[in-house]
C-alpha cells in the first residue's frame, strides 16, 4: 500500500450541506434561517454580552474600587538566587532576564535578604532590603539603587 492509495473510510467523511442553492435543494429560499427577525439577515446576530433585552449581567453587578494604572510592579528575588554569578560579576536587569530570572516588560526588581552569599557582587537594582543590602556588603559587593 502507498500513501496515494490510502483514502478514508466509507461514511467517514460527509459532504457540508450547501444552503441556499435553489427551492428545490430542500434547503433554498431562506436556507435555513427562517423569515425576518435579527438572525435571518447578512451581518445580523447580537453583540457579545446581550442577553435578549434582559440587564446585562455587567450592568446587574456593583462597580467596587479602582485600578491604579501607577502602580509600581516589583518581581522578587532573593540572595540565594545571585549564587549563579560568578565573583565579581555585575548583576542588573539586562543579566537577569539573560539567565531567565525575571520576566515580564514593565516590572522593577526587589532583592530580598534570604540566603546568604560570600563573594564580591556589584548590583543595580530598584529596591532592596536592608539586610540584602548589608549581606552583599559584608561578601565584599557593592549595591547601586535605580
Amino acid at each position: 500500500m502507498k500513501l496515494n492509495e490510502l483514502s478514508p473510510e466509507k461514511g467517514s467523511r460527509k459532504n457540508r450541506k450547501r444552503v441556499g442553492r435553489g427551492v428545490g435543494s430542500g434547503s433554498g429560499k431562506t436556507a435555513g434561517r427562517g423569515t425576518k427577525g435579527h438572525n435571518s439577515r447578512s451581518g445580523g446576530g447580537v453583540r457579545p454580552g446581550f442577553e435578549g433585552g434582559q440587564m446585562p449581567i455587567h450592568r446587574r453587578l456593583p462597580k467596587r474600587g479602582f485600578t491604579n494604572i501607577f502602580k509600581r510592579r516589583f518581581q522578587v528575588i532573593n540572595i540565594k538566587d545571585l549564587s549563579m554569578f560568578d565573583s565579581g560579576s555585575v548583576v542588573d536587569e539586562a543579566e537577569l532576564r539573560r539567565m531567565g530570572m525575571i520576566k515580564g516588560k514593565k516590572c522593577e526588581i526587589k532583592l530580598l535578604g534570604n540566603g546568604e552569599i560570600d563573594f564580591p557582587l556589584t548590583v543595580k537594582i530598584h529596591k532592596i532590603t536592608k539586610s540584602a543590602q548589608q549581606k552583599i556588603e559584608a561578601g565584599g559587593g557593592n549595591v547601586e539603587v535605580l
